[in-house]
């Protein structure tokens, strides 16, 4: 399987990281290593002292497709659920600044830890689902998927123009604004509506 990460895929987070708003999705990919172990926390990594929480729904491939047709994108998935993609923003900058590509402030182990539970799309409208991150019990992220910039349907569209999707395969759907640090013993906390999907202790 793969991870499949969109980048800028909402506007006021584009403006917090200084970046232009895409006029069509930025994706990335994290290795299976990326996904952290179910019940395990999550360790901070020794090779930065910037790490940053990005909170993201995560929608599961269920059916094989290459060049897939939007108004077919639906049915490749039916449920939906939440993901962190850890960045090491300290080396994603110095990456950026020498024109490098970035995967060690990305992919590194454990970097895409996935909630163990995925919600049925039969019981909720992906057009308009709230989720948020809780850091130590307070709010720090809130997003709704009405907000992104590119749908769904439209990344796997946009995806598959490039890429087999498998079954199994995650997508990632870009992050909120509010995204920032943690340090070691922070718990992080994260909720679809008023499922709790995410819980993760930083040690």
């Amino acid at each position: 399987m793969k991870i499949i990460c969109i980048g800028r895929n909402y506007v006021n987070h584009a403006k917090e990281m200084q970046a232009q708003i895409p006029d069509r999705p930025m994706f990335f990919m994290k290795p299976d290593t990326a996904l952290l172990p179910r019940k395990n926390p999550f360790f901070y990594p020794d090779f930065t002292n910037d790490l940053h929480y990005e909170c993201e729904l995560v929608i599961k491939i269920n059916k094989l497709g290459k060049n897939i047709a939007q108004k077919y994108a639906g049915d490749y998935y039916d449920h939906v659920g939440l993901g962190i993609d850890f960045t090491a923003r300290d080396l994603q900058a110095e990456c950026k600044k020498n024109g490098q590509p970035w995967e060690i402030a990305k992919a590194f182990e454990n970097s895409a830890p996935v909630g163990p539970k995925f919600l049925p799309l039969e019981d909720y409208n992906l057009d308009n689902l709230n989720f948020r991150l809780e850091k130590n019990g307070e709010i720090v992220q809130q997003g709704n998927s009405k907000n992104m910039i590119f749908h769904v349907d439209q990344l796997i569209a946009y995806v598959s123009q490039f890429m087999t999707l498998k079954i199994g395969d995650f997508i990632f759907t870009g992050t909120p604004e509010g995204v920032g640090p943690v340090q070691i013993g922070d718990r992080l906390s994260g909720f679809i509506e008023d499922e709790q999907l995410l819980d993760i202790k930083i040690k």
